[in-house]
């Protein structure tokens, strides 16, 4: 069907939009479902005793979501490609749903702080622990990538001496070399000092997710007026 300029631009920002999102869902998914099924970790689910850790909870987190942003994806993708108003309706009222959890989980975030910081940091523990006992690749690559975000070194904070110390950042100054911030201490500082900033990120997360809206919404309008105007030529010409 034949889309305006306005249809366009909305169509290939739904085609960025979805392809972040792919990209994000599969790391959350595939980062889930080896921390679920891994050997290291495994264990941890088969002791009913922890099944309320926050390891498992954010394990269960991430596959949950992961699922969820490819579910958005195969509906969005299909419905600007195809311009199909059914997919259109369906990638519009999951991203609502989505957008408006994003907002909630911001708010929950900013008044929970000190609780989900720790919880945060239990879950890193969690991992590195499970690092130091069986060194996985796939746990050595996720504290490398936090480490890095955060520049805090392991449980310990000392590079020379901490038992992970090979997914420590490189120091920056000549004392880093001896001693680091913890990251378990980093995460529950960001939530409790950087609270509104955490909140920020989750509420312009929800932002991204109304204008992905707007942008379905601005297409299921084109298509409804293209099939309108088939209908009426159809009826003229018949």
């Amino acid at each position: 069907m034949a889309l305006d300029g306005c249809g366009l631009l909305c169509k290939y920002t739904l085609f960025i939009f979805n392809l972040i999102f792919a990209l994000l869902g599969m790391i959350f998914l595939g980062l889930g479902l080896w921390l679920r099924f891994s050997g290291s970790t495994r264990v941890i689910f088969e002791i009913e005793a922890l099944n309320s850790s926050a390891f498992v909870i954010a394990v269960t987190v991430l596959i949950t979501l992961g699922s969820v942003m490819l579910i958005v994806v195969v509906f969005g993708d299909y419905g600007a490609c195809s311009e199909n108003r059914c997919a259109l309706k369906t990638f519009s009222v999951l991203v609502n749903i989505l957008g408006v959890a994003v907002v909630v989980c911001g708010v929950v975030a900013y008044s929970r702080k000190n609780e989900i910081g720790l919880r945060i940091g239990e879950f890193y523990t969690t991992m590195y622990a499970l690092y130091v006992a069986n060194r996985d690749p796939v746990l050595a690559v996720t504290l490398t990538f936090i480490q890095k975000l955060l520049h805090c070194c392991g449980a310990t904070g000392m590079p020379l001496l901490d038992f992970a110390k090979e997914t420590c950042p490189d120091p920056e100054s000549i004392f880093e070399h001896i001693k680091m911030d913890t990251c378990p201490g980093v995460i529950v500082d960001i939530f409790n000092s950087k609270a509104p900033l955490v909140m920020g990120l989750l509420v312009g997360t929800g932002v991204l997710l109304i204008i992905a809206l707007v942008c379905s919404m601005v297409l299921l309008k084109q298509t409804k007026k293209e099939q309108q105007q088939i209908t009426a030529q159809y009826t003229t010409v018949y």
